[in-house]
């Protein structure tokens, strides 16, 4: 893993664990991610719309890499407990 993204590991709430599935993730997906926007849809972490008549609010895509999205889930959890930002 830090052959191939060495910056990864230093991010705060990144492990191997988290760092390797996010990367198998990205590997065999590479042909659709173009942008965040598209990695966060590939993970199921991206809002897609759930409007009906005049409201207007959304929700998250339950689609995706269910591995990638506890992985994402993983991060958050680590860095809302321990980052000081």
């Amino acid at each position: 893993m830090a052959a191939i993204n060495p910056a990864l590991l230093s991010v705060h709430g990144v492990g191997p664990d988290t760092a390797g599935q996010l990367l198998v993730t990205a590997g065999e997906n590479h042909d659709r991610i173009g942008s965040e926007a598209a990695f966060a849809m590939l993970c199921g972490a991206a809002p897609i719309p759930a409007s009906s008549g005049k409201t207007t609010r959304h929700r998250l895509n339950r689609g995706g890499d269910r591995q990638a999205n506890a992985a994402l889930y993983r991060v958050v959890l680590c860095r809302l407990r321990w980052d000081p930002r």
